[in-house]
């Protein structure tokens, strides 16, 4: 008789870990459904014969544009759905428009697979990073960290995968007839994510799942409520977010016309950027479970202050390989940090909508950051001039967010 309660819980633990499994995967997808338009602009330019950069940027904008669009909605979802349900359907809606993308005949098909594929990558990272820390809520930050990690891991296997594709031979012939090979890419997209989600319906459904969110059940109180910590996260994460997307779409071009280096050397200098994201996820997310969240997320925001002044001041490429590392690193461990402060000090009655709250709203902040960048470029300023003042505005917001902890104004969190 004493043995099957414990059982019982054995079998409840694996079933977890399982879903969890499964939860890597499905991120992995998700990620790499948005990361991989950008490699495939220039066979895009071919196959529909593109004549303008804007037409061709378009597509990869529209995959980080629907990223953002159903993040706000899915919080309102997921107060009437359970999320490992909505995790569900965002496999289902990527196995869709990754084969509709497959068989686009024209540009227009293309902005529709494209902005479709990231409305599934939007929705999924809502449901599935409140369920992460809920089934393992004494170590919230290294399960973040590794979900994470599994999603960093996209960014630098596609343009790799893409690459193996596109330079070699037709092996998929035998399977596909002759058909482009960037639609290969796109068929290989649908057909791991329905196997996948396949996979994840039959795991969640033998498992006992977290019912913590059972009372989030008003997007509007959890912003009555919470609005301390969705700011707090917008200041810190908006604002570095805002500067990070318009310094890394610039990343190569930033290194051929200032640093002198060649396409080459600048995207190795991108693909190590990334890279870096790698251990920093996993390393930082296990952090945040054993320090303040507040004080560790102020640290990280001062770090990619100076590793970005440092960019700006130092030449020659094997010091631009440290800076770079560095700047990988610091800039990639602030979102395991922020999650795990997001996540871990939310109330199990709030936290889905406000955790959808911030992420919607913090988004849409950093979709901004390229155009900005883009704008100052065109009206003369360098991209060192550029950058330093993105580092001096960070400056105030972090004086500014000191000067709060210190008066004791900052939301705390859930201490480790």
């Amino acid at each position: 008789m004493t043995e099957q309660p414990r059982n019982e819980s054995e079998n409840r633990r694996d079933g977890r870990l399982g879903v969890f499994g499964s939860l890597c995967t499905m991120v992995f997808l998700v990620n790499f459904a948005r990361v991989v338009f950008a490699p495939l602009l220039d066979p895009f330019r071919l196959q529909f014969g593109i004549g303008t950069e804007g037409a061709v940027g378009l597509i990869a904008t529209l995959a980080w544009v629907g990223s953002a669009l159903p993040r706000i909605p899915t919080g309102y979802v997921l107060t009437r759905v359970p999320r490992h349900r909505v995790v569900g359907w965002t496999g289902l809606v990527l196995t869709a428009s990754a084969t509709f993308t497959a068989a686009a005949t024209s540009l227009t098909m293309v902005y529709v697979g494209a902005l479709c594929m990231g409305l599934a990558s939007g929705a999924y990272f809502i449901a599935a990073n409140p369920l992460v820390s809920e089934l393992f809520p004494r170590r919230v930050g290294r399960a973040i960290g590794v979900h994470g990690m599994s999603s960093q891991l996209a960014a630098v296997a596609a343009p790799s995968f893409v690459g193996l594709v596109l330079i070699r031979d037709a092996w998929w012939v035998p399977v596909l007839g002759q058909t482009e090979a960037w639609r290969v890419v796109f068929v290989a997209i649908a057909a791991v994510t329905a196997v996948t989600t396949a996979v994840f319906y039959v795991v969640a459904r033998r498992t006992t799942m977290p019912v913590a969110g059972a009372e989030d059940r008003d997007l509007l109180s959890a912003l009555r409520r919470q609005w301390k910590i969705i700011l707090t996260g917008l200041a810190i994460l908006g604002a570095t977010g805002f500067v990070w997307n318009g310094v890394f779409n610039f990343y190569v071009r930033y290194m051929t016309v200032t640093k002198g280096l060649s396409a080459a050397q600048g995207r190795t200098l991108l693909t190590l950027v990334f890279l870096a994201g790698v251990p920093a996820f996993l390393l930082t997310g296990d952090l945040a479970d054993r320090v303040s969240h507040v004080p560790l997320l102020l640290a990280l925001l001062g770090g990619f202050v100076v590793s970005l002044l440092g960019l700006t001041v130092v030449g020659g490429f094997l010091p631009l390989v440290g800076v770079t590392l560095a700047l990988g690193y610091i800039v990639h461990s602030t979102f395991p940090a922020m999650d795990t402060f997001m996540l871990d000090s939310l109330p199990d009655e709030n936290r889905a909508s406000a955790y959808a709250l911030y992420s919607g709203s913090m988004m849409l902040v950093q979709a901004t950051g390229s155009v900005a960048v883009g704008l100052l470029v065109d009206a003369g300023i360098g991209y060192d001039a550029a950058f330093r003042g993105f580092a001096a505005v960070l400056v105030l917001v972090l004086a500014g967010l000191v000067g709060l902890f210190l008066l004791d104004r900052l939301p705390s969190g859930a201490e480790p």
